[in-house]
């Protein structure tokens, strides 16, 4: 099954004074860069979904804005899926800087087996590191349309797999590999991170 990667690069960055999170340098790095690194060994293509196109064109990547604008992660999920060449789209957030290629492969791997397939870490699943399949568009535009913006809430009406934290573990703590930069206090957090990961 072909398999499209989706980076998540739509979000206002508030908690971080506005500067795009994706943008940041870590370890000599930006953060993108480190979330494109994990994920082109593994996919069939990667995309970005984003409404400032102008910040990502060092990319060299497709890039799609949102179809539902100002509809949150949930419009950003329909939009890199419905812009996906593969029959599935493995998405992740762009503020994501310890991404695993093992992880990634683990969930892609298994697109075939449900709809949106998905880690869970204790009661947290994580939606900004999972496939959906073209399956859940006509479901998710439902939400969309109805201004119902949590993800989860279509996962009834889809056929949901769960990858458990102990697979995740295998390859890094599932803490780190799926931890975000949304404030300064994570920022600095991450640097930490980066210089002890190396």
């Amino acid at each position: 099954m072909k398999v499209t990667g989706v980076i998540q690069a739509g979000g206002r960055s508030e908690r971080m004074g506005g500067r795009p999170k994706a943008l940041i340098e870590l370890g000599g790095r930006r953060i993108i860069e480190r979330v494109l690194a994990a994920l082109v060994p593994i996919l069939d293509d990667v995309l970005v979904v984003t409404n400032t196109p102008e910040l990502y064109g060092f990319l060299g990547l497709p890039m799609v804005g949102d179809v539902y604008p100002d509809h949150g992660s949930l419009g950003g999920i329909y939009s890199g899926l419905k812009a996906a060449a593969g029959q599935a789209a493995f998405t992740v957030a762009c503020d994501m800087p310890f991404l695993h290629p093992d992880v990634v492969r683990l969930v892609a791997s298994r697109a075939e087996d449900g709809d949106v397939v998905i880690p869970r870490v204790g009661t947290q699943l994580e939606t900004m590191h999972a496939a959906y399949g073209k399956a859940c568009l006509p479901h998710i535009a439902e939400r969309l349309a109805a201004g119902q913006l949590k993800i989860v809430d279509f996962f009834a009406r889809v056929r949901v797999v769960e990858i458990a934290e102990a697979d995740v573990a295998r390859y890094r703590d599932p803490h780190v590999a799926f931890m975000n930069v949304n404030t300064p206090d994570e920022l600095e957090r991450a640097r930490a991170l980066t210089a002890e990961l190396g």
